[in-house]
């Protein structure tokens, strides 16, 4: 759980989208946070403060004067006590006045109040969002020091579409988790290969492997959390990408070596994590092969591009990070291509311990020895591996 022993007050004011506050308190107690709401009186017409009640598991604040809180200090007590507010939706009416100081409810007072940072998550009518008044005000959030997440593009629930709707739940706590993370990467730019790559046959089947790309997503991931701009270079997949990373899709392994070798000279670290096809198909059939043609169609094999090699061999190239997924042998195997790819780091892991799946087993080679990971999702083990990227880059 990312957000394990976290405090969060999460502050919803009024509009529309304070029914989807009710799902994000759950996403944050799945990550192991400890959410207290606290509600503007108009948020009370959207959605009931029972609802925020029965899904934190706390009583719920709506008034300043609140005589639950023995000093009647509820804006002073409930800041002190958390690690962050996040306010979603923030409206129009609760950011301008957040960006003039203004305290005249339970809410703006505790955020006058707080100690902690702020977070908010806008929600309001394009036109709102747009207005000068509004562009003023987020600027001065802004210098402030005010975190702003999003707002997103989209339909509205007045039938308009444009700037200034929420972001989803599960987009604001992706940016919570990313708000913790340690910015060990702040500053770099980081590009990574996921997934498989797909080597025609015909124009209907072709030659690929089992990854599921889970595993370079989670680094992607991770790295982005830790603070670097993030290009992902990726083979077919059935998901899509991690929020504020740049993806690239492709295809094949040419495909691949091209995309990445584009931006490499660019990248100051280049994780490689994809499962490249060694070798494709030199004499793929532009029409579908029929099995009624006579015999068994001849496929002749060429090998493909080794492209962390390359990106390792650039003059004053990124820092290069390989994987090593092996059946048996892995130290052998891992440290043997470490070497001959010249590479100062790779991450192995034996295929029946979570190739494809959601959990892995690590093990790290670089020149100071072997570092085995404990077992764990692979989102924890892509965290631990960016920390040690850092570390050794000289980051952290």
């Amino acid at each position: 759980m990312e957000l394990q022993g976290k405090r969060i007050v999460l502050g919803v004011t009024g509009g529309i989208a304070a029914y989807k506050a009710a799902e994000l308190v759950r996403l944050l107690g799945r990550q192991g946070a400890d959410v207290q709401v606290a509600m503007t009186a108009a948020a009370t017409h959207f959605v009931t403060p029972t609802t925020f009640q029965a899904l934190s598991g706390k009583p719920v604040f709506t008034d300043q004067w609140d005589a639950r809180m023995p000093n009647a200090m509820a804006h002073i007590d409930l800041s002190r006590q958390a690690d962050c507010i996040v306010v979603a939706p923030a409206s129009a009416d609760f950011l301008a006045r957040v960006a003039n100081g203004l305290a005249d409810d339970l809410l703006t007072t505790m955020v006058l109040a707080r100690d902690c940072p702020l977070l908010a998550a806008p929600a309001m009518n394009r036109q709102m969002w747009e207005s000068q008044a509004t562009r003023r005000n987020m600027a001065q959030l802004a210098a402030d020091g005010v975190h702003l997440l999003g707002p997103a593009s989209g339909e509205q629930a007045c039938g308009e579409v444009g700037a200034g709707r929420m972001l989803e739940p599960e987009e604001i706590l992706e940016e919570v988790i990313a708000f913790f993370t340690p910015k060990v990467l702040a500053g770099r730019k980081v590009l990574v290969t996921a997934g498989p790559t797909f080597e025609a046959i015909d124009p209907v089947r072709g030659i690929t492997n089992l990854s599921s790309g889970r595993m370079g997503y989670a680094v992607a991931r991770a790295a982005r959390h830790a603070g670097a701009a993030v290009t992902l270079v990726s083979g077919p997949v059935g998901f899509g990408p991690p929020q504020g990373v740049d993806r690239i899709d492709v295809k094949s392994a040419l495909e691949m070596h091209a995309a990445v070798m584009a931006r490499a000279v660019e990248a100051d670290i280049f994780v490689a994590v994809a499962a490249v096809a060694d070798y494709r198909v030199a004499n793929a059939a532009e029409h579908k092969l029929k099995k009624d043609a006579g015999g068994v169609p001849p496929i002749e094999l060429v090998e493909n591009p080794d492209i962390l090699a390359e990106v390792a061999a650039l003059k004053d190239g990124p820092f290069c990070v390989g994987f090593a997924a092996e059946s048996r042998n892995l130290e052998e195997y891992a440290q043997a291509k470490r070497r001959r790819k010249n590479i100062p780091l790779i991450a192995g892991n034996l295929i029946q311990d979570g190739f494809g799946g959601d959990d892995n087993r690590l093990v790290l080679f670089d020149d100071n020895g072997t570092h085995p990971l404990t077992p764990a999702p692979k989102s924890v083990l892509a965290r631990q591996l960016v920390e040690h990227i850092a570390h050794l880059t000289g980051a952290a």
